[in-house]
């Protein structure tokens, strides 16, 4: 799973800001690790000291328990009893008595607002904050952020200050699209800027505006593709996300209002929000450091900004462990190894791993996804440099579309380069102006690429792929009369 922080450079919580008075660790007592921590919670043994109960904490009870001994913490509403986590906590005693007795949500989201506190002292939940009685009509105070809201007002004072207006959002459709355009009314914005998810049914599109996020959120009145496009046009700050329609039906409205939805809230209050990833490739660096390119969900349009971090959460015998990391630039690798980054598609991180860590081994224990080209990258490579009476190597690589290639420019580069080596590419979902091959694995596609020079040609052909696809085509294979011995299928 994958979050995205604010856009602070650094940001707060990240390893590359170095500041008077920033958080760092301290040296733990020897059983007081995080994996410690982790057995004592699921141990049974009572950590709030309320025998299993729940209650509602008033300010003046909180106000009570604010030493080492007896030290409660409100975050974002919850009550916690941290007493029995202060040997365990990395930053030291010191850091969490900053909080005590208090509502330490501020100082939390400063140092570490990546953690996972909720599943972190689930076992130390108190209860929750009482809500204040209401005050009387006549009563008149400054208005304040509420819940991570700023009231539109307030927003709009604020951004005018900074020289800024409040983001607006229109949609238009066509028989097959629809388009949504988000008019931010800055110059600045680019495609670091703009993150959308669409999950399920759930459209999400979040824009960067300074320190804000200009949300859009809503329940989609009717099913779309997987894939969409999003462009921004810089000079005037607009910003148009076309999703296709599954149905050529007529839409009435976009869809249903979900939280946040047409809402312009401070960054550090828009909580975090991850996406399930794939992990395509592992590649060893160094003896103890490797290689991570993680493949994001088709329906994401993310471009991490360059020197920004993200959050890496596993779940490690029941609880979430969350890390933060630096993608690294493609530009590391050497040519023909170096995947393209391509713009919402794959990151990559360069992580060294601790083998008497938690979160990193379980990390190298991550089973690789399939896509069925990876075992093809070591046979090109050994072919193409180690058989010196070899005559031709080809490529036929089937993708749903043109953002699904894996390392297109690089093999389209080896291909020029050295003239043994064709590839062709198949896309069985083309856009219409798609000028090349596709289609699903067929007699004709193979009939058309596989042709020996002549009889007495040595050939090994090599498939990969979903069962399915390599099944049948081992099957057409045989059907063109190549041998079992020269056809090698591989799991993909």
């Amino acid at each position: 799973m994958l979050n995205v922080p604010s856009q602070s450079f650094p940001a707060p919580s990240s390893q590359q800001r170095v500041a008077s008075g920033g958080r760092s660790k301290v040296p733990l007592k020897q059983g007081r690790s995080l994996m410690d921590w982790i057995r004592l919670t699921k141990s049974g043994k009572d950590l709030t000291g309320l025998k299993g109960r729940l209650i509602e904490v008033t300010e003046e009870e909180l106000k009570k328990h604010n030493t080492k001994d007896d030290c409660w913490i409100c975050i974002r509403g919850f009550v916690y009893n941290v007493t029995p986590y202060m040997e365990y906590h990395p930053g030291g005693e010191d850091e969490l008595m900053r909080a005590a007795g208090s509502d330490g949500t501020d100082l939390f989201d400063q140092v570490h607002r990546w953690v996972n506190y909720e599943s972190m002292l689930k076992e130390c939940l108190v209860g929750r904050m009482a809500v204040k009685p209401a005050l009387p009509k006549d009563y008149h105070e400054e208005k304040q952020v509420l819940n991570g809201m700023v009231p539109k007002s307030q927003v709009a004072d604020t951004l005018a200050k900074e020289g800024c207006s409040s983001p607006s959002y229109d949609w238009f459709q066509t028989d097959s699209s629809v388009t949504i355009v988000i008019y931010t009314k800055q110059k600045d914005i680019n495609l670091d800027s703009v993150i959308v998810d669409h999950q399920d049914d759930s459209f999400r599109a979040e824009i960067l505006i300074k320190d804000y996020s200009y949300i859009i959120h809503v329940e989609l009145s009717h099913e779309i593709e997987e894939d969409f496009s999003v462009r921004v046009v810089e000079n005037v700050g607009k910003i148009e996300i076309v999703l296709k329609k599954k149905e050529n039906a007529s839409w009435k409205r976009l869809g249903h209002p979900l939280e946040n939805h047409n809402s312009l809230i401070l960054r550090k209050d828009t909580g975090l929000y991850y996406r399930k990833c794939r992990l395509i490739s592992k590649e060893g660096v160094t003896h103890d450091t490797k290689l991570f390119c993680l493949m994001l969900p088709p329906s994401t349009h993310l471009q991490v900004p360059v020197g920004q971090h993200v959050y890496l959460k596993l779940t490690i015998t029941g609880t979430e462990i969350v890390k933060p990391y630096t993608p690294v630039s493609d530009s590391l690798l050497s040519e023909f190894k170096e995947p393209v980054l391509l713009n919402n598609k794959y990151i990559y991180f360069l992580i060294k791993i601790y083998p008497a860590g938690l979160f990193t081994p379980e990390l190298d224990q991550l089973q690789i996804a399939g896509t069925g080209f990876t075992p093809m990258v070591k046979i090109l490579n050994y072919a193409l440099t180690n058989i010196p009476s070899l005559r031709k190597v080809k490529l036929m690589f089937f993708n749903k579309t043109e953002d699904d290639i894996i390392w297109r420019s690089q093999l389209e580069k080896l291909a020029f380069k050295d003239k043994r080596f064709d590839v062709e590419f198949v896309l069985s979902a083309p856009t219409s102006e798609w000028n090349g091959k596709w289609g699903h694995i067929s007699p004709a596609l193979l009939s058309e690429f596989l042709k020996r020079s002549s009889d007495k040609s040595k050939v090994l052909i090599c498939i990969c792929g979903p069962t399915p696809f390599t099944e049948q085509g081992i099957r057409l294979l045989r059907d063109r009369n190549f041998s079992k011995e020269e056809i090698h299928s591989f799991t993909a």
